[in-house]
């Protein structure tokens, strides 16, 4: 696989190391079980797969390799790189700044740009029609494009059911940057329709079956279908994509879904499916299956509480809170620093969207046992600062050095 240049402050001399003993040991991936780090009073259970993914590195290294090569020109971002504060600022303070907030919204405008500037695409992948305008003023957007290559893939699968004349169903949450992107390049070939969850696609559902009226479906999912489309002509053969950061048992529970309709509603025959259904292979990345799957695994153990680290606003990170806060006590936070002291820890809800405060978030008694994972954009830096910070509030714990003898 291709080594990327990622700068030193991102890595860890306790997680990078293991990570990389656990990938000599274990080249096909089939061990799922966690790592266990014994430090006496307190055990640390770190899950086999998280942090960095191959498309996060492929976008630093891109990202850095633009600084570096362009001294003095002015160097724009399209939107957040990835979904990591850590990232982002860093490449903030070094002269980057960011055309649009992660919702789309302009922070600076177009007409503010010129030829000579450098513009970064962020590793979601951009719309056509931010294409198109980076084009009209004479920016080459290829030059440091960062889009993730299985995000492309995504859009290379929908292109190719989209010939097929299949309108194409993404899984994905709708205002999010990569689901914009895949949206946008989607449209282009086949009319598109973008649902978040399994309510919406019992909705759509209906709309398929002809059970609600087809003009309550422009209210049912405005903003989310491209231009002309029309849900009685349009609904008679589909295919699914997703978002590649998304839940894989939520996206291939929504096509099984929209299948097992297909199949009712137009009494088919196993050969005549995909005359309806076009056979999709699953669009997750690599690394959100693996980080997914080795979290299921982390849960079959026993633990007090689990920490799960990365941006509030990580789509994959935020699935593997959902997954963990449904066994253990959970806490989502974005760095160290969050960890206020051994009483006290700031961490993100999801469901109330907003930070809060928990008091006595660590068990009175010992071994305490700790999970550890984190979201695909979170640096192992991160990581080793959250475990080390821990491991000050254990007192009589082996040292660091003695732990690390095993790697």
């Amino acid at each position: 696989m291709k080594t990327f240049n990622i700068p030193d402050f991102y890595r860890s001399r306790i997680i990078t190391p293991i990570k990389e003993f656990r990938r000599k040991n274990d080249k096909l991936k089939r061990d799922y079980a966690p790592t266990l780090l014994d430090f006496g009073p307190v055990q640390f259970l770190i899950a086999r797969h998280f942090g960095f993914c191959y498309g996060v590195e492929n976008a630093i290294d891109i990202a850095y390799k633009a600084i570096a090569e362009n001294p003095d020109k002015r160097i724009f971002l399209l939107s957040e790189m990835i979904h990591n504060p850590d990232v982002n600022r860093d490449l903030v303070d070094r002269g980057v700044r960011f055309i649009m907030d992660t919702k789309g919204n302009p922070l600076i405008p177009w007409e503010e740009l010129n030829a000579d500037d450098i513009v970064i695409v962020p590793a979601f992948g951009t719309t056509v029609e931010n294409q198109q305008k980076l084009t009209e003023l004479g920016i080459n957007a290829y030059v440091y494009d960062t889009t993730c290559p299985f995000v492309e893939k995504v859009w290379n699968r929908a292109a190719q059911i989209g010939e097929k004349n299949y309108t194409i169903i993404v899984h994905g949450k709708p205002n999010h940057e990569e689901t914009r992107a895949t949206f946008s390049h989607s449209k282009e070939n086949a009319p598109t329709v973008v649902v978040e969850n399994m309510a919406q696609a019992e909705r759509l559902a209906e709309y398929m079956k002809g059970t609600l009226p087809a003009e309550q479906f422009f209210q049912d999912f405005k903003g989310q279908y491209s231009n002309g489309f029309d849900p009685e002509k349009d609904l008679q053969r589909i295919g699914v994509v997703n978002q590649t950061t998304m839940l894989a048992s939520d996206t291939q529970g929504i096509a099984d879904f929209l299948k097992n309709v297909m199949i009712k509603h137009y009494s088919l025959r196993p050969e005549q499916v995909e005359d309806r259904f076009a056979n999709t292979r699953d669009t997750l990345c690599y690394a959100t299956n693996d980080n997914q799957d080795a979290t299921y695994a982390l849960l079959t153990h026993e633990a007090d509480l689990v920490i799960v680290a990365g941006g509030y606003n990580s789509s994959n990170t935020t699935h593997l809170v959902e997954l963990c806060e449904q066994k253990f006590p959970t806490y989502f936070i974005e760095s160290v620093n969050k960890i206020l002291d051994k009483q006290l820890i700031r961490h993100f809800n999801l469901h109330s969207k907003e930070e809060m405060v928990t008091e006595n978030y660590l068990p009175q008694h010992t071994p305490a046992r700790i999970m550890l994972t984190c979201g695909a954009s979170c640096p192992d830096a991160v990581v080793e600062g959250i475990l080390m910070r821990l491991l000050s509030f254990f007192e009589a714990s082996k040292d660091i050095n003695e732990v690390m003898q095993q790697f």
